[in-house]
């Protein structure tokens, strides 16, 4: 009897019964007075504990200034600290007599605990008509569960983590003497500082539980959309760092289509979930799709740090391929903001994927991370990005020979460094730019990189066509010349095409290869891409 209600006390949170096969439908689960009362206490009790956490460096700057911070007044505060957790544990029981004398909640308990103990297909089933806390949820895939397989797919990864692609530190003034490392120390120690507390929180504002909690009716909503609308499927990944990563499939391939034997794997940004992020654009396309959280966010645990963003990449990559059974060739992977640091990751590290597609991304957090900091601080910002919050998108890109698309906002204003109305400062320009002087560096040479420049600050077709037709660009002479190359030298980047070429032709295939592989899209950076903007990118 005490085992059983010690589940109803320590049970997740129950939020919504999805729509039955059988038609019947969805609801939000509707807690009893018991419950609910005592559970908007604990609610209360953990956004005062967040709002205190969160303040903790300047609560206790004020208590030290009080004088509050001594043993004769510390005790008393911790005899108070000891009854409010006696009162919240009392709190906590009610809310278990009112789970227990709850009958949806006695049948959701019920299934719980069957599937944690046989977890099989069928019990999966019946506790997918479920949306609770997804830290109960019993785990689906785990980063090596197919490590005895020899497959060149599969990426060699430890406990510790995948790889990363190490930044070259050049820090003017210091060697790396003794001496060196000593005067280095205390910079070192305000790096780690700025980014464990209000960097990251910066950096992925969506791993914030304060603002998670805030919008968690609009993310149960868009769950509810893909779990009854779309007969999307939840799974918790385990990747090899310990993170739980929440995922959602949605499989179109029943339906017999080309797009939907294409598997589009999303990245969100910075504050996007997959619940309400970048996954509607391919599945209103018809594409079967894969979305999944950040470390930290929503389901997913963790903090979103490169090296844990990565790690969940590689397990998201790992079920696709190995569980959901779809050849690396047929992934397409779609990024959104900063999602496109995973999914460069992901090209990087997995080659045969068949396309990329970068909707609003950067080539460097650098220079976006100095847009908002003081200047006084630039040298210790450069620092903190480069040993901890280290977004190299452009490094990892040149290392993909695939299809590439870059889809720029006209009127963003996150990854300007400016204004918005500055299209030229936009980072994405410089995306294209390394992208294009490492697959083609003798046509992007000084004279290929000022014509492209000069493409780049066309903000409508109308001033591409008109900058088109000044330039005498021909297609069909562009595209004979790249397929001439490419059948005598073979695919590989980089290539030495338009080596021998006057410089007419040379600017010709600069301002060809940059629309290519760059589309304007006029809009906002949040603004959600329209279903008939997403297109694979362009491929000999």
């Amino acid at each position: 009897m005490m085992a059983a209600f010690l589940r109803y006390i320590c049970g997740p949170k129950l939020r919504r019964i999805h729509r039955g096969a059988d038609g019947s439908p969805g609801f939000y689960y509707q807690p009893r007075t018991l419950e609910r009362h005592s559970d908007s206490i604990l609610g209360w009790a953990y956004v005062l504990w967040s709002l205190s956490y969160y303040t903790s460096p300047l609560l206790l700057l004020y208590c030290y200034r009080k004088g509050y911070i001594v043993l004769s007044k510390m005790i008393p505060a911790a005899s108070y600290a000891s009854v409010l957790l006696l009162i919240l544990t009392g709190v906590a029981c009610l809310r278990g007599v009112g789970r227990w004398s709850n009958p949806e909640y006695v049948q959701f308990i019920n299934i719980l605990e069957e599937t944690k103990r046989n977890n099989t297909a069928e019990n999966k089933k019946k506790l997918a008509a479920y949306s609770f806390d997804f830290t109960h949820w019993p785990k689906d895939f785990v980063w090596d569960e197919v490590s005895s397989q020899k497959d060149h797919r599969l990426t060699k990864v430890t406990k510790v983590g995948v790889p990363l692609l190490k930044p070259e530190h050049k820090y003017k003034g210091t060697t790396d003497s003794f001496v060196g490392l000593i005067l280095r120390f205390p910079c070192r120690v305000v790096s780690y500082l700025m980014a464990n507390t209000f960097g990251r929180r910066m950096l992925y504002p969506g791993s914030v539980s304060l603002l998670q909690k805030a919008i968690m009716p609009m993310l149960l909503q868009g769950q509810a959309r893909l779990m009854e609308e779309y007969l999307g499927k939840r799974a918790k990944l385990i990747a090899c760092d310990g993170n739980q990563i929440d995922t959602v499939f949605i499989d179109r391939r029943p339906a017999d289509t080309e797009r939907g034997k294409k598997l589009v794997i999303c990245c969100e940004g910075n504050a996007g979930f997959y619940e309400v992020g970048c996954v509607s654009t391919p599945l209103e396309a018809g594409y079967s799709v894969l979305g999944w959280n950040h470390p930290g966010f929503a389901g997913s645990t963790g903090v979103p740090f490169p090296q844990n963003e990565a790690n969940a990449m590689d397990v998201v990559m790992q079920y696709a391929i190995y569980h959901l059974n779809f050849p690396v060739e047929d992934i397409i992977i779609y990024a959104w903001s900063i999602g496109g640091f995973t999914a460069t990751w992901a090209t990087m590290t997995y080659p045969e994927i068949s396309a990329l597609i970068l909707d609003a991304s950067f080539d460097d957090l650098v220079p976006l991370a100095l847009k908002v900091m003081p200047e006084s601080l630039k040298g210790l910002v450069t620092r903190t990005v480069r040993d901890y919050l280290n977004l190299n998108n452009a490094d990892q890109l040149c290392k993909y020979q695939g299809p590439v698309v870059l889809i720029r906002r006209t009127k963003d204003e996150i990854i300007t460094t400016t204004v918005p109305e500055d299209i030229m400062s936009n980072r994405g320009n410089d995306l294209l730019l390394r992208f294009l002087q490492f697959r083609y560096p003798k046509v992007m040479e000084e004279e290929g990189v000022r014509v492209v420049r000069e493409w780049l600050s066309a903000s409508n077709p109308l001033q591409e066509t008109a900058l088109y037709s000044r330039y005498e660009v021909d297609d069909d002479w562009c595209t004979s010349v790249l397929q001439s190359y490419k059948s005598e030298h073979g695919g590989e980047f980089p290539w030495t095409v338009g080596e021998d070429m006057p410089a007419e032709g040379r600017r010709q295939l600069a301002i060809f290869l940059a629309h290519k592989h760059m589309k304007n899209f006029d809009a906002t950076h949040c603004t959600p891409l329209p279903s008939y903007e997403f297109a694979l990118p362009w491929s000999l």
